[in-house]
């Protein structure tokens, strides 16, 4: 009897991977694509797992021919942490910012990279004119100074029409430490920036009270995702004319709701993250495949994305 050769596939390193959207998408993506595997392999791990499991998850991923890379979600600082010795490379934006979000291959080498600057940018021009900032004096502030929230920083300062003030917020002062340090190294205008610790959500209540007209008020804490709640309060009162960006498009969502509930008054324009997800995980696929997509392929795999949203 001849034996069936292994299948390639493609990872996905979550906490909740099998209730992800993109189980559904990525063959539809697969096909589009023309990608050799249409299977996604998730590897879920808990909220803050031993750093034991990250290395034995990197290490099968590295040892097993068959395994193109992985797309990395909410694991990915503590990934960097416990494993980055384990890569032959990783990009300066992986380094400064110490998180993976893309394994990839080339040959017999492991490549880290941190995808979320291009990402968040391209999910950000999907929705905000080009020339908000310069137009309205708006700010923006960020909930969150994980991951996302710092790609998001890194993004909204390198832009030609940057905003008048970032604030960014965080429950601990040891992440915003961090990402201070992560903006001197980088060369970010120190003024630009604010690093707020908001113990409460209370007190990020009142910075987004404060912030101008039109400003962005973006979750990137994970809140309404990975654990169920929100950054602020149901008592929040948004700016008028604010973009209230969530960055989950599944889970409880209390952030994306809170929103909504403001909607008409205060003539909100609130954005879920379905097109963050979208360019996160094209940007992924075309790097563990290495592939180049135009806007009009990225297109295509939203319409397929969204016909089983």
């Amino acid at each position: 009897m001849t034996e069936t050769a292994p299948a390639d596939c493609m990872g996905f390193v979550g906490v909740t991977t099998g209730s992800s959207s993109i189980m559904k998408v990525f063959p539809l993506w697969a096909d589009i694509l023309g990608l050799p595997t249409r299977t996604l392999v998730g590897h879920d791990l808990p909220m803050d797992a031993e750093p034991a499991a990250y290395r034995a998850m990197v290490e099968q991923i590295r040892d097993d021919p068959h395994h193109r890379g992985a797309l990395v979600t909410t694991h990915k600082m503590n990934l960097y942490a416990a494993a980055s010795d384990l890569f032959d490379e990783l990009d300066p934006f992986a380094v400064s910012c110490s998180e993976i979000s893309s394994i990839s291959k080339r040959g017999d080498r492991l490549i880290g990279r941190a995808k979320d600057p291009v990402t968040v940018d391209l999910a950000l021009n999907d929705f905000l004119p080009a020339d908000h900032f310069a137009r309205t004096g708006a700010e923006v502030i960020i909930l969150g100074a994980g991951g996302s929230g710092t790609a998001l920083s890194w993004a909204l300062a390198e832009r030609a029409d940057a905003p008048a003030r970032i604030t960014v917020t965080a429950r601990s002062q040891d992440k915003l430490d961090h990402l201070r340090e992560v903006h001197r190294q980088h060369g970010t205008d120190e003024g630009l920036i604010r690093y707020v610790l908001t113990e409460t959500a209370e007190q990020a209540d009142a910075l987004v009270a404060a912030a101008p007209a039109g400003s962005v008020i973006a979750n990137a804490t994970g809140l309404g995702k990975d654990r169920p709640g929100s950054p602020l309060t149901d008592a929040v009162v948004y700016p008028e004319g604010a973009w209230a960006w969530e960055f989950n498009y599944r889970g409880s969502l209390e952030f994306l709701h809170q929103a909504r509930a403001q909607q008409d008054s205060r003539g909100l324009h609130v954005v879920d993250g379905w097109r963050y997800f979208i360019h996160g995980w094209s940007q992924v696929v075309a790097d563990v495949f290495e592939l180049t997509l135009t806007p009009d392929v990225v297109e295509q795999l939203a319409q397929a994305a969204e016909s089983v949203r």
